[in-house]
């Protein structure tokens, strides 16, 4: 019996490191490929690039604020203390998304959970940071796992005209999300400058590839996408590589107008964007993973609806919360302190259930979903 047990242990153990080694095989492929190193045409782009700096590509405006808060082991140690308050305590609550065709002349939005938002515009989808996967990492052993599922699966998205970008980080780019969507659409991707390489590593044609700078426009079935700034980085390591570029974007149609804002710090350019492109009939904001060690590159609730002002936004949705753990506050805090502000400043906003459709034309009153789950 002894023996029986020593050789099923043998086997088990064997069985573990073969699962390991198998999750762990897609790795190097999911670090993407250096952009420099990837072909003439694109490192010469790279290069003539006027946020090309010293090697790298940097932020409209030095980092002002010195990181506060805890760093390195500390920050672990914050992680794996206060771990229930992260995440919700309930199920959160999903939707059918609509199936009904696109509003011809008019705007609505579905939104997945995390970045992951589908715009109907005058007839046209657009999908946004597309992430189906369950953990946003380059392996499916580690990195933080979603909170609830897809309110549909990836097979069942209706036919896109545009994939968006916004930056190469797991939880905006994923490379499982990337080949599923290759193989089953059509559609362009439409990306920051450099992160071209990633899709070309990832099996996406060339030329279902459209790579925009800052300021650069490009049309697609119809609709005008303007590349435009944000605070942020990129990197697909542990490191600041800003070897890709990162953005947020302007899609414009005939009459309707939608700014995403990708992940991004508060800055003052957010007024230039709302004088150049807006005003906008909805903005997709980020409200959540701020805190004191990165106040540069993440927007709290409260900066995220001065932003929308400053864009000159009608509506408000707000994104990059609910789904991912990836900061130290609350999991409902950024949502609550949005609906504050809101009020105060007298912002329109809309806080849509995972699934849920909302038509700017006829936008629902606010009701607290969330607290049912925190």
């Amino acid at each position: 019996m002894a023996g029986m047990r020593t050789t099923l242990g043998v086997v088990a153990g064997g069985a573990a490191l073969a699962a390991a080694a198998w999750a762990l095989r897609e790795v190097p492929a999911e670090l993407g490929l250096r952009p420099l190193t990837s072909g003439p045409e694109r490192a010469s782009r790279i290069r003539r690039s006027p946020q090309f700096v010293n090697g790298a590509f940097a932020n409209p405006m030095p980092d002002s604020t010195p990181p506060a808060g805890p760093q390195g082991l500390a920050l672990l140690g914050e992680f794996a203390r206060g771990r229930r308050q992260r995440r919700p305590q309930g199920w959160i609550p999903l939707r059918v998304p609509p199936s009904d065709p696109p509003p011809a002349d008019g705007l609505r939005a579905v939104w997945y959970g995390h970045a992951t938002t589908l715009v109907e515009i005058e007839g046209r989808r657009v999908l946004f940071d597309p992430v189906w996967s369950d953990r946003v990492s380059p392996t499916p052993l580690l990195g933080p796992k979603r909170h609830h599922e897809m309110p549909l699966e990836i097979g069942e998205l209706p036919p896109i005209d545009a994939i968006v970008i916004s930056h190469d980080h797991y939880d905006h780019l994923d490379m499982a999300t990337v080949r599923s969507l290759t193989n089953s659409q059509k559609a362009p991707f439409v990306v920051p400058l450099g992160v071209g390489a990633h899709l070309e590593r990832w099996g996406v044609p060339t030329y279902r590839i459209i790579e925009l700078d800052w300021d650069e426009e490009a049309q697609v079935a119809g609709l005008r996408f303007v590349a435009t700034a944000a605070r942020h980085f990129s990197g697909r390591t542990s490191v600041r590589s800003n070897d890709t570029l990162w953005g947020s974007w302007v899609v414009a149609g005939a009459t309707k107008r939608v700014f995403y804002a990708g992940d991004s710090g508060y800055f003052d350019g957010y007024k230039g964007i709302g004088a150049k492109h807006g005003p906008f009939d909805l903005t997709l904001m980020p409200i959540g993973a701020y805190g004191p060690g990165w106040p540069d590159i993440h927007m709290t609730p409260e900066e995220a609806v001065a932003a929308h002002l400053d864009l000159g936004g009608r509506l408000l949705l707000p994104v990059h919360w609910a789904t991912f753990t990836l900061s130290l506050h609350p999991w409902a805090e950024p949502v609550e302190r949005l609906w504050r502000e809101s009020k105060a400043r007298d912002a329109a906003i809309v806080i849509p259930r995972p699934g849920e459709g909302v038509d700017t034309a006829s936008v629902p009153p606010v009701e607290d979903w969330w607290q049912i789950t925190s």
